[in-house]
Formats: C-alpha cells, sequence, structure tokens
C-alpha cells in the first residue's frame, strides 16, 4: 500500500465496520481510488450504495487525495485479484491465474490450483506439475472463476444482488465509475449524491467475459 491508500483505508475500515462489512483492498491505479468491499456471502447493492455515500462524505472532510480522481466502490466479484499475502492465503485451494514479471525463467503465465502459501512464494499445482513462484515476481494474480462446472471454491460465490448504483457529479474531485460488481460516483470536494441508479445482478453465464492477467 502506498500512503495515500494507507489514509483512505484508515477513512474507510470503520465505515466499512459498521456496515458489517470489511475492506479487501484499497488500490490506485492511474487517476481511480479503488475501494473493495466484501462481507460473508457477498455484498448486495444497498450495503454498496450506502457505502459509497458515506465513503464519499468521508473523502469530501478529509480530502486525503489531491486533484481529481474516480471514486470506485465495488465487491471483489467472482474473480479476486490477488495483490496481499492475505488474500494469497485465503485463495489456498482455490484456481488461480497468474502473471509474472518479464524476465522470470519459464512461462510468464501459470494456471492452476493455489496449493500452498508461505508468505514469499505460491505454490500453483498446473497441468504440468507444481511450480512455485516468488511474489516479488508476480505482476498480476486473480482468482479463476469455472463457469462451467459452477464451482469454484470461495471465488465462485455470486454476492448476492450487485451491480452499479448511484452516482454523483462533483466539480473537481473524484470522478467515479465501477469496473465489476459495485457502486460508482462521481465525487468532488463538496460532492451532492445524485438518486440515479442502475441495479444489475451478477448472475455467473457462459457469456461473460475474463480479464486477461
Amino acid at each position: 500500500m502506498t500512503a495515500t491508500t494507507d489514509r483512505v483505508s484508515a477513512l474507510v475500515e470503520p465505515i466499512a465496520e459498521q456496515l458489517g462489512l470489511t475492506v479487501y483492498d484499497v488500490d490506485q491505479p492511474g487517476g481511480t481510488l479503488r475501494v473493495m468491499l466484501d462481507a460473508p456471502g457477498g455484498v448486495d447493492l444497498d450495503a454498496l450504495a450506502e457505502a459509497t455515500r458515506q465513503i464519499s462524505a468521508a473523502l469530501d472532510s478529509a480530502q486525503p487525495l489531491a486533484g481529481s480522481y474516480t471514486l470506485e466502490v465495488s465487491s471483489p466479484g467472482l474473480e479476486r485479484p490477488l495483490r496481499k499475502p492475505i488474500h494469497w492465503q485465503g485463495a489456498v485451494g482455490e484456481r488461480v491465474k497468474v502473471k509474472l514479471m518479464p524476465g522470470v525463467e519459464g512461462d510468464r503465465r501459470a494456471e492452476g490450483v493455489l496449493v500452498r502459501f508461505d508468505g514469499d512464494t505460491a505454490t500453483i499445482g498446473t497441468d504440468e506439475g507444481e511450480r512455485t513462484v516468488a511474489l516479488a515476481d508476480v505482476s498480476g494474480a486473480r482468482t479463476v472463476f469455472e463457469w462451467e462446472s459452477g464451482k469454484s471454491g470461495k471465488s465462485g460465490k455470486a454476492s448476492g444482488k450487485s451491480g452499479k448504483a448511484p452516482g454523483a457529479k462533483g466539480s473537481k474531485g473524484p470522478k467515479s465509475t465501477s469496473s465489476k460488481s459495485g457502486a460508482e460516483r462521481k465525487h468532488s470536494s463538496k460532492s451532492e449524491v445524485s438518486r440515479a441508479a442502475a441495479a444489475a445482478t451478477a448472475t455467473p453465464t457462459t457469456e461473460s467475459s475474463e480479464e486477461s492477467t
């Protein structure tokens, strides 16, 4: 985590706890501030909408980021990013897809069941046998939802109602969009919440596209 995402996490965690949620991840790729919230059984649209409203208000008040950015509040989705050791530990026994840094010996991509994780390395059971990779060599990783069988351990659970929740335009602060299931808003230093909302289910279908790792 960066100092900025650490500050945002400190703001978001008590909000999430009050709503019965946990903070899965806080990330800032480019001009987007991405907050992923989780809960046993998944996070529904109403919870994401309320979390977005409260997080937006907290950001308005504390202003932990400078300039314009996009606030994105979502659930981790059916295929969860693996960015922290706690994510890897929670994914043991699940199918994962990993992309390695350029220059790493062997194939830069690996897919299979995460057999072991020791904090620094992950062992993946691939079709060719077990392969152990160092987290320092990983450029991207996620769990894999097995669409055909409808089973994939923890990552194969749809999270109830999910989709896009209320958005709000602001003058010059964060703008908001959503990547997976989640809530989105255009946020500013003095944002007002609009009531426009659209909901979509996260029911797995064979037409869903997988993000390449």
